[in-house]
């Protein structure tokens, strides 16, 4: 193993949200240094920044960067236009949601691969999931897979010193209700993260990520602290 070897560690994509904040409950759980990175790319719900910032201090991760991409007015989105309309009532199947931000994963992943093989971290957790946001082509296994096989082409780690960054997605099959399950086995502290896409001072309640959050509260039988779902059946 040469000095350019890799270091036992991790690097957590960390927006704030509900995924993201279980794969920072998983990554911290090896006790191995945690990195985490939060990137402002012009979503209208930057309020996940304080959601992020709080869950790093809460895990005590490693070292925190909050990065901003001033992307916003080059890419086409709900997420990132105010004047299209978040949708309310879900995306019919088969059809790619207003939500989906134009390669907005493949531009995270980019900068989080850039970072895992400057800091020589072996793994990125990346919250993605395959159950609930079906209609996102970059949610995709197959879309994973093949990141992997850039991240092994595309880097020095990969090509001349033969050490593979790998891209861990552990929610990528888990439905919302799965996630809360896990979440509540790790101990995520719910409360410290945001999910709500339109941006406000309190949850909408309306919008996509609103709904899909309350729906797996209610399956998983839990109690949501930002918005009182109730126990199923109650």
């Amino acid at each position: 193993m040469t000095s350019r070897a890799r270091r036992p560690g991790s690097l957590v994509l960390l927006s704030g949200g509900m995924d993201s904040a279980t794969c920072l409950a998983l990554a911290t759980r090896e006790r191995l240094p945690v990195h985490a990175l939060t990137v402002l790319y012009g979503q209208r719900h930057a309020r996940e920044v304080r959601s992020a910032r709080a869950l790093a201090r809460r895990y005590r991760v490693t070292r925190h960067v909050v990065l901003t991409l001033p992307l916003g007015p080059l890419l086409d989105s709900a997420l990132t236009r105010r004047r299209r309309r978040l949708p309310h009532s879900g995306t019919p199947a088969g059809r790619i949601p207003s939500t989906y931000v134009p390669a907005r994963n493949t531009i995270l992943l980019s900068v989080a691969l850039g970072y895992a093989e400057s800091h020589r971290l072996g793994t990125i957790y990346f919250g993605a999931n395959a159950i609930d946001y079906s209609g996102y082509p970059d949610c995709r296994p197959e879309y994973l897979r093949a990141y992997e096989r850039l991240a092994r082409l595309a880097t020095r780690a990969g090509v001349a010193e033969r050490w593979r960054i790998q891209i861990r997605a552990p929610l990528l099959r888990l439905s919302k209700r799965g996630i809360v399950e896990l979440g509540e086995r790790l101990g995520v502290p719910w409360g410290l993260t945001w999910s709500c896409y339109a941006g406000g001072r309190a949850p909408c309640g309306r919008c996509d990520a609103c709904r899909l959050r309350a729906r797996g509260f209610r399956a998983a039988g839990r109690i949501d602290p930002l918005g009182g779902t109730r126990r199923a059946g109650a």
